[in-house]
C-alpha cells in the first residue's frame, strides 16, 4: 500500500520505518527542514518505562489547586478563555480516581516495556548511536510524602514487569555518587536498571536516515493544511509544498502523528481528539566539574524534572562538536500553543540544578528550549484506527514520546497492515485484546 505519515517527530519517524519494513511505500510529510525538529528536539532524553504514573492521579487535584498562579509550579494551568483547555481539564479530573490511575498505569507500562524492547532490538540491528547510556534511571525523593506516595504505583509497575526497585537513600548515593552532598535531604529512591537515556533528536535523525536508505520518502518543509474525506474515508491530504504551492497527495492509508497539532486536522472530520499542548522546558548546561555532575539518568519527582548526561568526542565528518553537557527537562504548562520561554520557570530549573549539584554546570552558558507535548488527560496515547476510513492515529504521547515511539510505531504499522498488534493495549478503534474493553474514547 501507499501510506502517508503526517509528522516527522520520533513517533512519526518510527511509524514510517516499521511501515516500510512491512513492505509499504511510505511518504513522510513535515513542515520542518529535518526530522525530530520540534518536540523531539531537546527533550529530557529518557527511555523511562518507570515514569508510568500519570499526571492525573488521586493526589493531583489538590496539587493543581495549590499551584494555580504559582509561576514556577511543576504543573501549571494558565486558565484562559479556551474551551478545549477547560474540556481537557474536566477529563483530566475524571482520570484522577484510583481505579482510572491503576488502569492508565497498566497501559503505560505495557506499551513502555514493549517499546523499550523494540528500541533495543533496533539499536542492535541498525547499529544506532545517539549518546545512549544504559545505566538505568534513578527516581529520587526529597519529600517523605512524595516518596510514600510513589510506593503503591511502584508496586503495581513491578507486578506488570517493570523492575522498579525501591532503594534507600544510601543505596541511591551508591548508584549515583553525585547525590552525596544532598544525602541528608533524600527521603528515598527507586531504581530501574533496564531504563535508558540518550539524545532523542539524534536517535530520530539516525532512524530517519535508516528509513530513507530503506526507501522511505521524506517531504520536509511542507505544511499539512487539511485532510479531505469522501464516502466516509480520506480521499487526499492537502499540503503547501516546499515551493509554497498547493498540492494534493493521495494514498491508501494515512497516519496522523502531528503531536499537539493532530486535533486541528481531525476536528473538521468530526473527530475530537482529547489532546492539549503541555509546554515543557529544557535547559542544556555545559559540564564544568565532571566529578560533581551525575552520570546516571535521574528523575526528581517532586519538581517533575528529569536529568540526562551527554558526552561524546564529536564527529569532524559531520561537523558535530565535542560536548559534555547536562540536559535537565520537565515541568508542564498548559497555556495554548505559544512556545514563549518563561524566565521564571527557566530560572527555577537552573536553581534546582545548583541545589542538587552545586558547581557541576556552567550556568552562565545555559541554553533554554521549550516544546509542546501532546498530552491526553490520562497520559495514554491514541494509537489505532479512527471511524473515518483510511485514517489512523499515532499521537498523544505526552511526556513519553521517545519511550513509547518504537512500540507505537511497530504497532501502528501492524494495524495499518491488517495484522494484530503484539501487545495487550487499549488501541483506539479496536477491542482490548484481553477484556474486549478499554478503547480510548474519541468525541465525534
Amino acid at each position: 500500500m501507499r501510506v502517508i505519515v503526517l509528522g516527522a517527530g520520533v513517533v512519526g519517524t518510527a511509524s514510517a520505518y516499521f511501515l516500510q519494513q512491512l513492505g509499504h511505500e511510505v511518504t513522510v510529510i513535515d513542515r520542518q527542514a529535518t526530522p525530530g525538529a520540534e518536540t523531539s528536539f531537546a527533550n529530557g532524553g529518557q527511555i523511562s518505562v518507570s515514569h508510568a504514573e500519570p499526571w492525573a492521579n488521586p493526589s493531583a487535584p489538590l496539587k493543581v489547586l495549590r499551584w494555580l498562579g504559582q509561576e514556577d509550579a511543576p504543573l501549571l494551568f494558565r486558565l484562559r478563555a479556551d474551551l478545549r483547555q477547560w474540556l481537557w481539564g474536566l477529563q483530566f479530573l475524571r482520570e484522577c480516581t484510583p481505579a482510572r490511575t491503576r488502569h492508565n498505569i497498566e497501559q503505560i507500562v505495557r506499551l513502555g516495556t514493549y517499546s523499550r524492547d523494540v528500541l533495543q532490538e533496533l539499536r542492535s540491528q541498525l547499529g544506532l548511536q545517539y549518546d545512549q547510556r544504559t545505566q538505568g534511571i534513578l527516581h529520587f525523593y526529597t519529600s517523605a510524602r512524595e516518596f510514600e506516595g510513589a510506593l503503591g504505583p511502584t508496586e503495581q509497575m513491578c507486578g506488570l514487569g517493570c523492575a522498579r526497585q525501591v532503594v534507600s537513600a544510601d543505596e541511591a548515593v551508591r548508584i549515583e555518587p553525585a547525590l552525596a552532598p544532598m544525602r541528608a535531604q533524600l527521603a528515598g529512591a527507586t531504581f530501574t536498571a533496564e531504563d535508558e537515556s540518550g539524545d532523542a533528536n539524534l536517535f530520530t535523525r539516525e532512524l530517519a536516515r535508516a528509513a530513507q536508505e530503506a526507501g522511505v520518502r521524506w517531504r520536509m518543509g511542507c505544511h499539512v493544511t487539511a485532510l479531505h474525506q469522501a464516502g466516509g474515508e480520506i480521499d487526499h491530504v492537502e499540503i503547501t509544498n516546499e515551493e509554497g504551492r498547493y498540492e494534493r497527495l493521495q494514498a491508501d492509508a494515512y497516519v496522523l502523528s502531528l503531536g499537539s497539532y493532530s486535533p486541528m486536522l481531525a476536528q473538521p472530520l468530526g473527530i475530537r481528539l482529547p489532546i492539549y499542548p503541555a509546554k515543557g522546558y529544557s535547559v542544556t548546561l555545559p559540564v564544568r566539574d565532571p566529578e560533581a555532575a551525575y552520570q546516571v539518568s535521574l528523575t526528581d519527582d517532586e519538581y517533575k524534572l528529569v536529568f540526562s548526561r551527554y558526552t561524546h568526542a564529536g564527529d569532524p565528518a559531520t561537523g558535530r562538536p565535542a560536548r559534555d553537557v547536562m540536559r535537565v527537562a520537565g515541568t508542564a504548562e498548559l497555556n495554548g500553543y505559544g512556545r514563549e520561554l518563561s524566565a521564571v520557570r527557566c530560572a527555577a530549573i537552573v536553581r534546582r540544578v545548583e541545589q542538587l549539584f552545586p558547581g557541576a554546570a556552567d550556568t552562565a552558558q545555559a541554553q533554554y528550549w521549550s516544546g509542546l507535548r501532546p498530552a491526553t488527560p490520562s497520559n495514554v496515547p491514541l494509537i489505532g484506527r479512527t471511524r473515518v476510513g483510511r485514517l489512523f492515529l499515532n499521537t498523544g504521547h505526552g511526556t513519553l514520546g521517545w519511550t513509547h515511539a518504537c512500540g507505537s510505531g511497530r504497532s501502528i504499522a501492524r494495524i495499518v497492515s491488517g495484522l494484530a498488534p503484539e501487545l495487550d493495549f487499549a488501541f483506539t478503534g479496536m477491542a482490548h485484546p484481553a477484556t474486549g474493553a478499554g478503547r480510548a474514547q474519541l468525541s465525534t
